[in-house]
C-alpha cells in the first residue's frame, strides 16, 4: 500500500506573464506557496501590486497560468469564497459604519450568521464594532484595519494582503504581524507584500524578491541577508567628533573605510554590519563624542535590487 501523495500547493504560479501596452508588469514569474505567511518584497513599481491581482483574478495572466487551492480564480468565481484581499487602494461607503461594511462583506461571501463573523473580524483587528461613526472619519490606520477585517470575515484559505501596515503605528504594526503569523500558524496561505525590510524580516522567514517583474530570489530571508550583507555597507555617522569616533572604530577594525564630509558627519564603510551597530554607541561615550545620527545608506530595497540582479 503506498501512502498519501505530496500535499499539493495552496498557492501555483506556473510561468506568469502581464503586460500593459509596452510595459512587462510581471515577467515569467513561478513559485508555488503553501501554508504560512510569506512576504513579497519589491520596491514601488516592480510588479508586486500586478501579480497579487494577478492571484485574485482581477487581471489575466498573457501567458503562464495561477491556481489558488487547484482553481483558476479568473475562471471560477466560487475559489473567491475562500479566497481574502486586501487591496492597497481603499473607497469606503461615505454612510456606513466599520460594522455595516465588514457585515455586508460577510453576507456577500455566505456566511452563514454575518453579524457574529463581522464582531469576531473588527476584533480582531482591535476595532469597536459598536463604533457608530461613518468610515470616512477613521483615521487612515483605521480604514487600513477594516480593510483586513473584511479581508478574514470569511475566514478564506488564502489571504493576499497589499501594503497593509500602511497607516499603522509600532503598536498596530506588531499586532497586525502577530494576527498574520496566526492566521498562518492556522493552515492559511497569508501573502502580504511590502517594500520595507524591516517589516519582512519581522512577517518571516519565506520572501518572494521581486525586481522590475521578475522573480530576482525566494526563500529564507537569512539567506536572502547573507547574499545582501558580504559586501561592505555605507553608513553616515553624525556625531561632533567624527574623526575620533571612526579613528577608534578603524583601529578597532569594525570598519574598511571612511571619509569626512564636513565638520560633524562622517561615511564609514563597514562589511561588519551588525558589530558596528552594536558598538557604535560605546565607542562614541568612549571618545566623549555625542553621536546624533547612524543612518545606513545602502540598505534601501533599491541598492539590494541592484545588488541581487547584479549579481
Amino acid at each position: 500500500m503506498t501512502g498519501p501523495g505530496p500535499t499539493p500547493p495552496m498557492v501555483a504560479v506556473d510561468g506568469c506573464t502581464r503586460w500593459f501596452g509596452d510595459v512587462v508588469a510581471v515577467s515569467e514569474v513561478s513559485f508555488s506557496l503553501g501554508p504560512g505567511v510569506t512576504a513579497l518584497l519589491g520596491p514601488n513599481g516592480a510588479g508586486k501590486s500586478t501579480l497579487l491581482r494577478l492571484l485574485c483574478g482581477l487581471v489575466a495572466p498573457a501567458r503562464g497560468t495561477v491556481r489558488i487551492l487547484g482553481r483558476d480564480p479568473r475562471r471560477d468565481v466560487a475559489v473567491h469564497r475562500h479566497l481574502g484581499l486586501v487591496p492597497q487602494q481603499e473607497t469606503v461607503f461615505d454612510r456606513l459604519t466599520a460594522f455595516e461594511l465588514v457585515e455586508l462583506c460577510a453576507g456577500l461571501r455566505g456566511v452563514e450568521d454575518a453579524k457574529v463573523a463581522a464582531t469576531w473580524a473588527l476584533d480582531a483587528v482591535e476595532l469597536d464594532g459598536r463604533d457608530p461613526r461613518p468610515l470616512p472619519t477613521y483615521s487612515r490606520g483605521m480604514r487600513q484595519r477594516v480593510k483586513v477585517a473584511q479581508a478574514i470575515v470569511h475566514r478564506p484559505s488564502v489571504i493576499v494582503l497589499d501594503e497593509p501596515l500602511t497607516g499603522l503605528d509600532p503598536r498596530q504594526r506588531r499586532h497586525m504581524t502577530d494576527l498574520f503569523h496566526s492566521l498562518g500558524d492556522q493552515g492559511c496561505c497569508v501573502i502580504v507584500s511590502s517594500h520595507v525590510l524591516e517589516e519582512v524580516e519581522r512577517f518571516g522567514s519565506d520572501v518572494l524578491v521581486i525586481v522590475q517583474g521578475r522573480l530576482a530570489a525566494e526563500g529564507d530571508f537569512r539567506a536572502i541577508r547573507d547574499l545582501m550583507d558580504d559586501r561592505p555597507h555605507r553608513i553616515r555617522l553624525r556625531t561632533d567628533h567624527p574623526q575620533e569616533v571612526a579613528g577608534r572604530l578603524l583601529a578597532a577594525r569594525t570598519i574598511v573605510g571612511l571619509d569626512v564630509v564636513d565638520v560633524d558627519t562622517v561615511i564609514v564603510e563597514t562589511d561588519r554590519v551588525h558589530e558596528l551597530r552594536a558598538t557604535v554607541a560605546a565607542v562614541a561615550r568612549a571618545a566623549d563624542a555625542r553621536l546624533w545620527e547612524v543612518v545606513p545608506l545602502d540598505d534601501d530595497l533599491d541598492s539590494v535590487f541592484r545588488y541581487l540582479v547584479g549579481r
